[in-house]
């Protein structure tokens, strides 16, 4: 039982706030109500964290269930580890050295628009986001969705949390009804505070969303559930809820696999690394967006 498991320091202060398994447990509920979660499904943690929503799944995931996450901090990866991966061999977890000026502002290797997921295609069942894409700028969250429509099985489904903006929420953000008040816009999205980092809290239009889930192949399934950022006084969780099914496989141009790994060295080696990089690509006339082969594992 995942009861025998350690908290891990910080529970409910790192990577989220809130009772660490009590907000764990909410979340299986929803995957199990609204996304169909199985207890055979082989699934996709993107954001993996500290394990929180893994350590519930560790009770509900039978001996044919597979758990995969994936996150950009180190450190909650590496506890997962050695704490969930030795008790739960099905349960293995990956660091994603993906930039992010928040959460992997040093080690982060790789763009959000670019990085490729380490797995193989119609791999998973199911996938699911929760407080990722609310951190994410836009090409990032499209890069994602055309790699969830990749990795999901065609009738998978993908659990995604979202500030989605419509016209009641920004009437509230006006208002200032709101834990967070979404009316500065940007190329793209919303956020809250121009003083802050954008990525520490992201907003994105609803309208905008759907239609991107249309053009890389899923379709929603049932309403969105509405969050209570915006004041509302019915809403199911904080954030909005959108469960989406793949409907159909989509293929996409992609950034060759060795001009993504000259950028990731470019990022990691400083300024002169970049300027000789670019330089590089200029005199050797690569395209970024010619198609690319299967991408290799970019997770440590």
């Amino acid at each position: 039982m995942s009861s025998t498991l350690p908290l891990p320091p910080g529970a409910n202060t790192v990577a989220g706030k809130g009772d660490y398994e009590t907000i764990g447990h909410e979340f299986l509920d929803y995957f199990v109500r609204f996304g169909g979660l199985k207890a055979h499904h082989r699934v996709l943690d993107v954001g993996c964290g500290i394990g929180r929503m893994a350590r519930p799944l560790t009770e509900f995931l039978d001996a044919s269930g597979r758990y995969e996450g994936f996150d950009v901090m180190g450190a909650g990866v590496h506890w997962c580890r050695q704490n969930i991966t030795p008790r739960y061999p099905r349960f293995r977890f990956r660091r994603a050295r993906v930039y992010n000026p928040v959460y992997n502002r040093w080690h982060g290797w790789y763009s959000g628009a670019e990085y490729v997921f380490p797995y193989r295609s119609n791999s998973f069942d199911f996938v699911f986001l929760t407080s990722v894409f609310t951190h994410m700028r836009p090409a990032e969250v499209e890069n994602y969705v055309r790699e969830i429509n990749r990795v999901l099985k065609v009738g998978g489904r993908c659990f995604a949390t979202y500030f989605l903006q419509t016209p009641e929420t920004l009437l509230s953000g006006r208002g200032g009804r709101g834990s967070l008040n979404f009316v500065h816009r940007c190329d793209g999205y919303w956020i809250d505070s121009p003083d802050d980092p954008h990525e520490a809290a992201i907003c994105f239009d609803e309208s905008g969303v759907l239609r991107l889930y249309e053009r890389c192949g899923l379709a929603p399934v049932g309403p969105v559930r509405r969050g209570s950022w915006s004041g509302r006084d019915e809403h199911v969780s904080y954030q909005d809820i959108l469960v989406a099914e793949k409907v159909r496989q989509v293929r996409f141009a992609r950034t060759p696999a060795p001009v993504r790994a000259i950028r990731a060295w470019s990022r990691y080696g400083g300024r002169a690394a970049r300027a000789l990089v670019r330089r590089a690509v200029r005199v050797c006339g690569l395209r970024p967006q010619a198609t690319a082969r299967t991408a290799k594992n970019q997770a440590a």
